[in-house]
């Protein structure tokens, strides 16, 4: 990524940057509510108290973090659109999250290691998105990082914890794992928009840390005493807005209310 400057407020100036630009932050943002929303459908199920109260609290961070970026998002678009109407009132296709994060809640071993998978990456980014040319972005990274290390911490624990457990949380991890697998390159996947922001400054290059990404995964793997997968194909398509039959059932509950009662508000 480039050094730090401060992005020339021409750039915003051409439609076609900002345009990418909302795009880019769309990608950045759907990630955690989308996230964040699957993390709520646990509130009161987790296995016990404690991982209960953690898995609802992560749910939290990820819905703060993305209503700054969809704050952000409506004052670029300048006008009437609110972070409101952003997450609540578009259609399927208009999201841009991952297909990782839209994955279903199996059992709490395919929550941990769909969790950890995007814990990862999503620490990698926040620290290499503090040096953003754009400086609200740097800020927001800046303030996302401590949650970020506390989720990968916590995700990453229970990981080893199921992987070198008994013989099925063992099990049960290692079929969340091999089913999960095929869903991680596609955080690296570069979209127009990607390409763009990265271009300008604003956004880091993370197919420079994909290689770094995997390192640290698949040592986290064998020290759960896990076996890597080997895949030939990875599926992809949520960030051009192509996503799995899940997608239409979280949003029909998440826009539920929104669409409902009309101009209500966080």
């Amino acid at each position: 990524m480039k050094p730090i400057k401060e992005l020339n407020p021409q750039f915003l100036e051409s439609k076609e940057n900002k345009q990418h630009l909302i795009d880019y932050l769309l990608g950045v943002a759907d990630n955690y509510l989308i996230l964040g929303q699957r993390l709520g459908e646990l509130c009161g199920h987790g296995p016990n108290l404690e991982p209960d109260i953690a898995i609802t609290n992560i749910s939290l961070d990820l819905l703060g973090q993305v209503r700054s970026y969809y704050q952000y998002i409506a004052q670029l678009k300048g006008d009437k659109t609110t972070e409101d109407d952003i997450a609540f009132l578009r259609k399927e296709r208009e999201y841009k999250n991952v297909l990782l994060v839209e994955q279903l809640n199996t059992d709490f071993g395919y929550v941990i290691v769909r969790q950890y998978f995007f814990d990862v990456y999503n620490r990698l980014f926040l620290n290499a998105l503090q040096q953003s040319a754009d400086e609200t972005l740097r800020a927001l990274a800046f303030k996302g990082i401590k949650e970020a290390s506390y989720h990968e911490r916590f995700s990453g624990d229970w990981l080893k914890r199921f992987g070198d457990g008994t013989e099925e949380s063992h099990n049960r991890v290692q079929q969340a794992v091999n089913d999960l697998w095929i869903y991680t390159d596609e955080l690296f996947h570069k979209t127009d928009a990607d390409r763009a922001m990265i271009e300008a400054g604003v956004a880091p290059d993370m197919l420079q840390l994909k290689e770094y990404y995997y390192e640290k995964v698949e040592e986290q793997l064998r020290t759960a005493t896990l076996d890597i997968p080997e895949v030939e194909y990875f599926q992809k398509g949520g960030k051009q807005g192509i996503h799995s039959e899940h997608m239409g059932r979280i949003l029909a509950e998440m826009q539920y209310m929104q669409r409902t009662y009309p101009n209500s508000r966080w």
